[in-house]
């Protein structure tokens, strides 16, 4: 398969696309105005202690107060967690020996993609009975009182009415290493094939370690020297101990770690050897990823390319129109069925359809291939679309136990190809499927829209953030295409042109250089807040 990494940078928003044989499978994105959450650290302060939600509640600075489950909290009374706590994974030992394999590689990094690392044996755990009984959790009013100071990180992002999910579980995430200071356990990942290679790396990690902590050993760490190993054991504990020095001296509600903006976060978490090529368009972040390549990855640097053409990057990697697509309520099956999609806060419906396949036999098989080429698509759009929750598929119905069968057992195996956390129920008679699926962060709809202000939010429109950033683009693409004259006319909404002079200022003054033009933005009258109008004009006009 053909892997690659796009990257469209600027000043009001970077967008991350992960190809993989030319067609969208992963969109990031992220915006100075609302950066990502999930992976900071927080010194917390505890506002309120409700003993019949077995949680509490916690102020670290935000504008609503994070949420922390007795589950997510690992106290001086809990002992060290294990990884698979860590990493918010249930049903797990917490008792094994400080020495484990892992099964999986889930860790979350801050927007939700997978770190090439090691969970702990959680799938293992469950078919097999505990080594020795696990403590038993004391309960939450036992352990926090209001007006303590706790350091938290961010587990979830806030949504909707809904705080920061937190933990006090923390995670360093490296290039080659995570380390887990609250932990003793030590994961390696089984992605690494060699037995021989495993059992190196675990040695040199163990040797490296401090008394104190854990490590999940990566994916991107075979092969790696004693030396580096060595090294990133050391950047990551030197970290933490920074961590701890600064929740010494500073406030409460403060934040004492931010992980890496999204575009070194997809070059630690998503550039590998199994990606042919990363693409920047911004010189200035191109520079930045290079550096980053060149002191944890030099063997990759050659894949590293700066985009200079006058075209858009995600046009000239079609990405724009796949990205519009995943937008839509309808979503078409190649046989002529269709899928659509209804997202709400509770849950996401999604419903199967034959449309316009009739099949060539029966009914029954006609049925049949349409669900069985749904399960693969509905996989595929969870990942794109960033759909997370509670899932409700409703298959077409299907008369015979067999095809429920086969379908539930299609759509088993294609779950395995998710690396966010999923678990689904076997497929009713009604051909309803319930499924969850692991949320860190928003949904693709959610980061790009906003409720429709006329109609109640009964739907959705582009927010204003997005159009404002498709304005830049729109220019771009029209410049690239004809000469623009010495000034460029931009008519659209009041609400778009005032957050553009108030967070685009420096994406216009570097596109009038570009161009050698002015760009003049003008309120028009009747234009909705996802519309606008370009024209030119001369100098004198």
């Amino acid at each position: 398969m053909k892997r690659e990494i796009v990257i469209n940078a600027s000043a009001l928003e970077v967008r991350v696309a992960l190809l993989e044989d030319n067609s969208l499978a992963e969109f990031y994105l992220e915006r100075d105005a609302h950066r990502g959450l999930v992976g900071n650290i927080y010194k917390g302060k505890v506002t309120r202690v409700l003993p019949g939600m077995q949680a509490a509640f916690v102020d670290i600075g935000l504008e609503k107060a994070g949420f922390l489950h007795v589950s997510d909290f690992q106290g001086e009374t809990d002992g060290l967690s294990s990884i698979a706590e860590v990493l918010g994974e249930e049903d797990v030992e917490t008792d094994e020996p400080p020495v484990v394999e892992a099964i999986d590689d889930s860790v979350q990094t801050a927007d939700g993609a997978n770190h090439d690392a090691a969970a702990v044996e959680h799938r293992a755990a469950r078919r097999k009975p505990p080594r020795r009984p696990q403590r038993s959790r004391l309960p939450i009013e036992q352990q926090l009182r209001r007006g303590q100071e706790i350091i938290v990180e961010i587990a979830k992002e806030p949504m909707g009415t809904k705080g920061a999910r937190l933990t006090s579980s923390i995670s360093l995430p490296g290039r080659y290493l995570v380390y887990t200071p609250t932990s003793n356990h030590l994961g390696v990942s089984r992605r690494i094939a060699s037995a021989e290679e495993r059992a190196r790396l675990r040695a040199a990690v163990n040797e490296a370690r401090p008394p104190q902590g854990g490590f999940i050993v990566r994916t991107a760490c075979e092969g790696l020297s004693r030396r580096d190993i060595q090294r990133d054991v050391a950047f990551l504990t030197k970290t933490w101990g920074s961590i701890l020095k600064k929740s010494e001296k500073g406030p409460p509600a403060s934040m004492l770690y931010s992980d890496l903006d999204v575009a070194l976060r997809t070059v630690r978490d998503l550039f590998s050897s199994e990606v042919e090529r990363l693409w920047c368009d911004d010189p200035d972040t191109y520079s930045r990823i290079v550096q980053f390549i060149q002191t944890y990855m030099p063997r990759l640097r050659a894949r590293a390319m700066l985009h200079q053409g006058q075209e858009p990057i995600f046009d000239r990697f079609d990405i724009e129109p796949q990205i519009e697509r995943a937008l839509d309520r309808k979503v078409w099956l190649k046989s002529g069925g269709y899928l659509v999609f209804d997202q709400a806060e509770a849950l996401t419906a999604i419903d199967v359809n034959t449309g316009r396949f009739v099949g060539k036999r029966n009914q029954d098989e006609t049925v049949l291939k349409t669900n069985l080429e749904a399960v693969e698509e509905v996989v595929k759009q969870l990942r794109l679309r960033n759909i997370g929750g509670i899932i409700i598929v409703d298959f077409i119905d299907m008369a015979r136990e067999t095809d429920r069968r086969k379908v539930s057992e299609a759509l088993g195996l294609a779950l395995k190809r998710d690396k966010a956390r999923t678990s689904a129920l076997k497929i009713s008679e009604l051909g309803l499927v319930q499924m969850t699926r692991k949320r860190t962060r928003e949904s693709l709809e959610a980061s790009l829209t906003d409720q429709c202000p006329r109609c109640q939010g009964r739907r959705v429109v582009k927010s204003i953030a997005t159009v404002a950033a498709e304005v830049i683009r729109g220019i771009r693409r029209e410049a690239a295409r004809r000469a623009l004259g010495d000034m460029v006319i931009v008519k659209l909404s009041s609400e778009v042109a005032r957050y553009l002079y108030d967070n685009g200022a420096k994406d216009l003054e570097a596109l009038e250089e570009k161009l050698g033009a002015k760009v003049v933005l003008r309120s028009k009258e009747g234009l909705e807040a996802g519309a606008f109008e370009l024209s030119q004009a001369p100098a004198a006009a």
